[in-house]
């Protein structure tokens, strides 16, 4: 199973303790996703609930060619400030390991995502990866840059 790598950094400039409260809320994950996707949180817990590890996360999302699918994600690791990760339990990809890294800076907060994937079905899903899904996920992660610009500004304006 070949795997992928995609690591995306953006400063923002707002404090550790904001960026934090926002990025580790599973209900702010549909306000930086595309909305092509659909993506609907589906678990039952309370929006104002924190983060722990264990947690397990669904969604229905949409993610290619408007196949609807159901993704669910566990919450394995947790440094409160510092960093998270969720991985995929069930979902469109063979292996989603993904860490959210925040670091203060002068003037706000740099955060960090690191992206282990891999697609299903061998060479086929190799293919599928060059073709469709590694543009799908950089165009997801440049949306979220978009977005997390307009929600907080522009760093060092």
């Amino acid at each position: 199973m070949k795997t992928h790598l995609l690591i995306r950094e953006q400063n923002i400039p707002i404090p550790l303790e904001q960026a934090w409260d926002f990025f580790s809320s599973p209900m702010n994950l549909a306000k930086i996703t595309p909305a092509e996707m659909n993506f609907k949180v589906t678990s039952p817990f309370d929006p104002v609930a924190k983060m722990y590890e264990g947690m397990i996360i669904t969604y229905k999302i949409t993610p290619l060619l408007g196949i609807k699918m159901n993704w669910m994600t566990e919450i394995t690791h947790i440094k409160a400030h510092e960093y998270f990760v969720d991985e995929q339990r069930f979902g469109p990809y063979a292996m989603w390991h993904h860490e959210h890294h925040f670091k203060e800076i002068k003037g706000g907060v740099q955060m960090t995502d690191i992206l282990n994937y891999a697609i299903p079905y061998g060479p086929i899903g190799t293919l599928a990866n060059s073709l469709l899904v590694k543009k799908q996920v950089e165009k997801i992660f440049s949306y979220r840059e978009k977005v997390i610009v307009e929600m907080f500004g522009i760093f060092g304006s």
